[in-house]
């Protein structure tokens, strides 16, 4: 039996789509198709039941699940020991990116590690719901290791290592009245428009997290999709923001003004916790190595 057929048994399982499935495991999705089918061949059940608009596991299908992972998670277990056995790293690496991670000069992380690992196939891939999104496709298997800024205390059931820990502060256009302040609560900016990254995003779960428990609503009338953009919004009379403070650094047309409530924008690297492949170790180390966490 194709280890790779059980990859794509499980990856429609979890998707219900075969076109989601397709991008999850790279393959186009007439090949997880005919996988599927030959799958479903040598087990004799059928696995799917299939529609124009849906796609939903059988009984059959349900019940040969948990063995087609762990038959997956045996194979993974047994590379790994090969791997460590033979002193070799090989294989793909898939990681997930946010935007604005400048800081930390990944592009020279990456280079070492593939001087160091050179038979391991680097794939890099972004979420379109940020942060959120990468902890579901760690969770799901869509990528091996991802970069995340949601809390700590939010990271269940993954593995994480925190990278850096920066204050928000609050955003806003010069001449705002509040922007002579010492100091400002979101209290004070509620009248104001917001300019935010979208729901998902760490940093806007952060703020709405923290809004919500404290019983207060704000409008939030733009979203950008990357936070380095938000200070030229805000100079451009759009609105105000609050975000983690380096975003502001050297930004024209705005002021940036301590934010009196405690909020704090977290980043990590995250993996699963069981049945890591030797390569997410290596870069696991190599991270910790390069960027070591914040005091």
């Amino acid at each position: 039996m194709d280890t790779r057929h059980l990859e794509f048994f499980v990856a429609v399982a979890d998707e219900l789509s075969f076109t989601r499935a397709a991008d999850r495991v790279q393959a186009v999705q007439s090949t997880v198709s005919a996988g599927i089918r030959a799958l479903e061949r040598q087990t004799g059940a059928r696995l799917f039941e299939r529609s124009t608009r849906q796609v939903s596991l059988t009984p059959a299908g349900r019940e040969l699940l948990p063995h087609a992972r762990a038959a997956l998670e045996a194979v993974a277990e047994m590379r790994h020991l090969g791997a460590l056995a033979d002193g070799q790293v090989r294989g793909r690496l898939r990681v997930g990116l946010l935007t604005n991670l400048e800081s930390l000069e990944l592009p020279i992380v990456f280079g070492s590690f593939h001087r160091h690992h050179p038979g391991v196939e680097l794939v890099m891939r972004t979420s379109p719901r940020g942060s959120t999104g990468l902890v579901d496709d760690v969770r799901r298997s869509r990528v091996d290791v991802a970069f995340c800024g949601l809390a700590v205390a939010d990271l269940v059931g993954v593995h994480h290592q925190l990278l850096r820990r920066q204050p928000f502060v609050a955003v806003l256009p010069d001449g705002h009245p509040r922007a002579d302040d010492a100091v400002v609560s979101f209290a004070d900016l509620l009248d104001d428009d917001f300019v935010e990254m979208p729901t998902g995003f760490g940093t806007r779960t952060v703020a709405d997290e923290w809004l919500r428990a404290a019983g207060m609503r704000r409008r939030v009338t733009i979203e950008v999709p990357d936070l380095s953009t938000v200070p030229a919004y805000v100079a451009a009379g759009l609105g105000v923001a609050v975000v983690p403070v380096q975003t502001v650094a050297d930004a024209a047309g705005v002021t940036a003004v301590p934010l009196a409530e405690p909020l704090v924008w977290e980043l990590s690297v995250i993996a699963r916790l069981q049945a890591r492949s030797p390569a997410v170790d290596a870069l696991l180390h190599e991270l910790a190595h390069r960027l070591p966490p914040p005091e």
